[in-house]
C-alpha cells in the first residue's frame, strides 16, 4: 500500500496575545519577558497539541515566537537596524490598489524592509535556544518521537533579498555572510534532532523581483545556482538526509503572472543538499506543473513534498481534491519516491497577514489529512 503521510510547511496561526506581543517587539517596546515565555510556551504546547489532534504526521512549533518566517532574523543576527520602504514584488506593482489595501497590517508591513548596516553575524544563541527547548518540552509533554518534527530557518538567500543592503560593497560577501551566520542555526536544529526545514522562496520568486523583470531565464538561473552553493556551505556539517527545502511563488494571494516555470528551475534547485522538496501545486497558477517532475525527475532517495492544499483563500479544499493532486504528482514521479502531503506554504508566514482565517486553516489541515487517506485508498 502507498502510504502518503501528511506535514505542513511552518507556520501555524498565532494566538491573539501573542500578535499583541509580537507587534511590541516589532515596534521596539519593552516587552516584559515573563509574560514573553509564558506566551510562547502556551502557543507552542497549544498549536503542538492542535497538529496530534488533526493528525498530521510530522510537527513543527508552528513559528509562534517568530514575527515572519524571514524577518524574524532581525532579533538573530547582527547588523541589522532601522527600516526603508521598499517596492512590493513586481507582480503586485501591476496591480498598485490591490497591493495598497491588502499587504499592510497592523504587525508587519511588507513594503518596509530591514536594513543591514554593519557585518552579519549570528548573536541569536539564546534566542533560538529558547524556541528549540520550548518545542523540546511541548513535544515531550504530548508524548511525540523527535524523529517525527521539524523546525524551520530561513535560507541565506532570503536574508539577502529581503534585507536592504547598505553595508557590503559586494553581493557575493553579502551572501556569503548572511551563510555563515545561518549555519550557526541550521546546526542548533540539526543537533536537537529536528528534521531542518529551510526556507527558500527565492529559488523560485527572484522573477518577481523589479530588476529581473525582462531578464532572460538563463540570468535567473544564474542568481539561483549562486543561492544554493551558498546554502549547501552552510550545510555542510549536516546530513542531507536530515534537510528538506521549501521553496515556492511567494505565500501572498498575487497575480503571479510573472513566475518563472517550474520546469526551468528544478535542475537548479536539485543541487541543494537536501533530500526532502516541497512545492507548492494547489497553486492556480502552477497546478499544471506536477507534470515538470516527469520531464525532470527527483534526484534518488528524495522525498517530495507536493502542497495539494491552497493557503491563499478561504475555500476549504474538498478532500478529493486534495487526493485528485497526490494522485496527479504520484503519476509524475518514479513508483518508490516517497510523497509527504502538505499546504503550498505557510498559514502565517507574516504574523498578521493571514491570507485564511486561522480557524479555516485548521479546517484545511484536516481536509489535508482526509485527502491523503484518500489519495492512499485509491493508490494501494
Amino acid at each position: 500500500m502507498t502510504e502518503i503521510p501528511t506535514t505542513h510547511i511552518g507556520s501555524l496561526p498565532r494566538p491573539p496575545e501573542l500578535l499583541e506581543l509580537l507587534k511590541a517587539r516589532q515596534d521596539g517596546e519593552d516587552v516584559d519577558m515573563d509574560e514573553w515565555d509564558a506566551a510562547v510556551e502556551d502557543a507552542t504546547r497549544d498549536v503542538v497539541e492542535r497538529q496530534l489532534d488533526v493528525g498530521i504526521d510530522y510537527i513543527n512549533d508552528g513559528e509562534q515566537p517568530r514575527v515572519s518566517f524571514n524577518w524574524y532574523v532581525k532579533n538573530r543576527l547582527s547588523g541589522i537596524e532601522g527600516t526603508r520602504e521598499q517596492e512590493l514584488w513586481a507582480d503586485l506593482q501591476d496591480y498598485p490598489e490591490y497591493a495598497e489595501e491588502t499587504f499592510r497590517t497592523d504587525v508587519i508591513d511588507l513594503s518596509v524592509q530591514p536594513v543591514v548596516t554593519g557585518p552579519l553575524e549570528y548573536t541569536g544563541y539564546e534566542e533560538a535556544e529558547a524556541e528549540r527547548d520550548q518545542f523540546l518540552a511541548a513535544i515531550e509533554e504530548a508524548d511525540v518521537d523527535v524523529e517525527d518534527t521539524f523546525m524551520t530557518s530561513a535560507s541565506p538567500s532570503i536574508v539577502t533579498s529581503t534585507h536592504v543592503n547598505d553595508y557590503y560593497d559586494s553581493y557575493d560577501d553579502y551572501l556569503s555572510d548572511a551563510a555563515d551566520a545561518m549555519q550557526e542555526e541550521y546546526e542548533i536544529i540539526a543537533d536537537a534532532g529536528f528534521t531542518l526545514q529551510i526556507d527558500a522562496p527565492e529559488l523560485l520568486t527572484a522573477g518577481q523581483a523589479e530588476a529581473l523583470r525582462d531578464a532572460p531565464i538563463e540570468d535567473i538561473k544564474r542568481i539561483t545556482r549562486r543561492n544554493v552553493e551558498a546554502l549547501n556551505g552552510a550545510l555542510e556539517n549536516i546530513p542531507a538526509e536530515q534537510v528538506r527545502l521549501h521553496t515556492c511563488w511567494g505565500s501572498y494571494e498575487g497575480p503571479g503572472h510573472l513566475d518563472v516555470d517550474l520546469v526551468d528551475m528544478l535542475p537548479e534547485i536539485y543541487e541543494a543538499d537536501i533530500t526532502g522538496l516541497s512545492v507548492e501545486q494547489a497553486n492556480p497558477r502552477h497546478q499544471h506543473e506536477y507534470r515538470a517532475f516527469a520531464e525532470e525527475p527527483l534526484p534518488d532517495g528524495w522525498t517530495l513534498i507536493p502542497g495539494v492544499v491552497d493557503v491563499k483563500t478561504n475555500i476549504i479544499d474538498h478532500p478529493k481534491t486534495i487526493a485528485d493532486r497526490i494522485e496527479r504528482v504520484h503519476g509524475a514521479v518514479a513508483d518508490d519516491t516517497p510523497i509527504v502531503a502538505a499546504p503550498d506554504c505557510g498559514f502565517g508566514t507574516q504574523a498578521g497577514l493571514g491570507m485564511v482565517s486561522p480557524e479555516i486553516a485548521w479546517a484545511k489541515l484536516e481536509a489535508l489529512v482526509e485527502g491523503a487517506g484518500i489519495a492512499e485508498e485509491r493508490l494501494s
